[in-house]
């Protein structure tokens, strides 16, 4: 088995889980022919590359990315800096010749996702974007149900992406709440995901028309380095600071999405629901059936499918080795994966595709897709005016 060098720039809560997909990688999938070796990780907040370092054995720190382009030990790297580093740093990784595996949205708008993938193409790099919902065994069997013709043709698709992790008003003014440094809220944090899911499970959008607004419009100035999310430990992100300031981008966006296939959509992304955690999940509806998925409960599906159609009853289904890559997990059905193991399989996905020179999974290519969805939103809630994709 090939040692592939790795670097993980930016050690966030997204670093973190990158660096244990990697660590991981090995024991579920043995016949890999590269195994990843933790090279290098970069973070410029002061000791943070260096506890990484000691936690999970990276053979360098450093706080300056450039380091790890140069670097001819690293020949793959994850980008899990924030968002308005994704471009300088992803052009850079792979014009130094190395792979990425990189963080949704890819940058703050699709000009900068564009720009990466062509960075990659030029340089003839793999490039694999961090659209994990669509690991789920789950949403794989249900894309298989879907393009199979089990529910009919599908008429109409509704997907939800709700979270309190902003709710509260007194949690920090962190980059995430910027423009320049946060792009489009909550429309890149999670309708990214969602319009990834609607693409993967019904083909390409061509039209929509969004509404967006925020909530919390200010919120307290932070004194010092902070983390996206909390990292445990009952911390809930909160600040006691009379020097507030305005949040710059969205806390919510509703759309209406029409797709080439004639089918219809709703998307709906919230980051300041309350009473809602990780509130994620779809319900598509064809001409004799319909399929349900939450990823609370990641490994279920409810589909209702059959002659009846009027008074269709649905039934629960249980996720198994024959779905997605759920065998390289668990023995048997219905024992449960989390959301780490969706790592770990783009981590798998990432790493077969340098290894044979043909993308898998989310590519640069489904970043840019992805990313023309939300950057349509936001010119049509600020026009009033549907978009054309």
């Amino acid at each position: 088995m090939e040692e592939l060098g790795v670097a993980v720039v930016g050690f966030g809560w997204t670093g973190r889980v990158h660096t244990r997909a990697y660590a991981r990688l090995p024991h579920h999938h043995p016949r890999l022919p590269l195994r990843p070796r933790l090279i290098a990780v970069a973070e410029d907040v002061p000791g943070r590359a260096g506890e990484a370092a000691e936690q999970f054995g990276f053979a360098t720190a450093t706080r300056d990315w450039r380091e790890v382009a140069a670097d001819p030990r690293v020949r793959a790297v994850s980008v899990t800096a924030p968002n308005f580093l994704h471009r300088r740093i992803g052009v850079a990784m792979a014009e130094a010749g190395k792979h990425l595996w990189i963080d949704k949205p890819v940058g703050l708008s699709a000009e900068d996702a564009r720009a990466v993938a062509d960075a990659a193409a030029r340089a003839g790099v793999q490039g694999t974007v961090g659209f994990h919902y669509r690991n789920a065994p789950a949403v794989e069997r249900a894309r298989a149900l879907i393009a199979a013709g089990e529910i009919g043709t599908v008429t109409h698709v509704r997907i939800r992406l709700f979270s309190d992790y902003a709710a509260h008003p007194d949690s920090a003014l962190t980059r995430r709440y910027e423009r320049a440094r946060g792009g489009s809220g909550v429309l890149g944090d999670l309708a990214s995901h969602g319009a990834d899911l609607a693409r993967f499970l019904l083909g390409d959008i061509t039209a929509l028309i969004a509404d967006t607004a925020v909530f919390v419009p200010e919120r307290a100035r932070p004194a010092g380095a902070t983390a996206g999310r909390p990292l445990g430990g009952g911390e809930r992100g909160t600040v006691e600071n009379e020097d507030r300031g305005t949040v710059e981008n969205e806390d919510y966006v509703g759309c209406l999405l029409r797709f080439a296939s004639g089918a219809r959509g709703v998307l709906e992304a919230c980051r300041v629901s309350v009473g809602e955690r990780n509130a994620y999940g779809f319900e598509v509806h064809g001409t004799s059936g319909a399929v349900f998925w939450d990823f609370r409960r990641m490994n279920e599906l409810a589909v209702g499918r059959g002659a009846a159609v009027q008074d269709q009853p649905v039934c629960t289904v249980h996720v198994g080795p024959g779905d997605g890559e759920f065998a390289a997990f668990p023995p048997g059905a219905a024992n449960a994966t989390g959301y780490d193991d969706l790592l770990v399989i783009e981590a798998h996905r990432f790493l077969r595709s340098i290894a044979e020179g043909t993308p898998y999974g989310a590519t640069l290519a489904d970043a840019v897709r992805g990313a023309v969805v939300p950057d349509a939103m936001a010119e049509s809630a600020a026009s009033g005016n549907r978009g054309e994709l």
